[in-house]
């Protein structure tokens, strides 16, 4: 079933049953309920590089990780929200009784799409700053190689890393983790300048 967005304003627990029965997934914003766009091969493929890389390289160490159908809640701005990929050390805390939506995210991966990249950029990164377990936003170019890495210092201060060649190593600050560049891209075919992304 499709959700109609026909209302101006749901509350959460409205939000929740119509995605339950939803046969796409939404995102919700204090109200409002906003259709989430379809992915193109690239941003599936980095997505899913990085979960892999992690999984192998983390097992047996005290994180998980989560891509795509785990939802958010940021209850400083009444979001929910479906990350690319999320970390968490330790157990995720979840919110309400399922175990569908968490709270308590160290690391935030997404990947940037033309429809989205504003709104990734700024704004959900200002969500996401909300959140007290979270430490580090990696932000990935799908039309280039490029990564934009935040991490949370000791001041808290959000410090800048910029990540441009397939030779650089992506070295997080709060796990003992690192991915070579060349795997988070394995598999992409960035697009050409100027072509439509569908």
């Amino acid at each position: 079933m499709q959700i109609q967005t026909q209302k101006e304003h749901y509350t959460p627990e409205e939000y929740l049953q119509l995605e339950e029965t939803s046969e796409f997934k939404h995102e919700y914003y204090d109200g409002e309920i906003v259709p989430m766009a379809g992915g193109t091969t690239n941003h599936n493929e980095i997505a899913g590089n990085f979960y892999a890389n992690f999984k192998l390289k983390m097992r047996g160490k005290n994180y998980k990780i989560y891509i795509g159908d785990v939802r958010l809640w940021i209850p400083r701005y009444r979001i929910y929200t479906y990350p690319d990929a999320m970390v968490i050390e330790g157990e995720p805390i979840y919110e309400g009784n399922s175990t569908t939506t968490v709270t308590n995210p160290e690391v935030i991966i997404e990947v940037l799409s033309k429809s989205t990249q504003s709104h990734d950029k700024i704004d959900k990164f200002r969500f996401y700053r909300s959140i007290p377990t979270f430490k580090e936003y990696i932000i990935v170019n799908q039309y280039e190689y490029l990564i934009e890495h935040y991490a949370k210092n000791a001041n808290n201060q959000w410090v800048l890393t910029e990540y441009e060649s397939l030779d650089a190593v992506l070295s997080l600050q709060t796990i003992d983790f690192e991915i070579p560049l060349s795997d988070i891209y394995e598999g992409v075919n960035l697009q050409p300048a100027g072509e439509a992304e569908i």
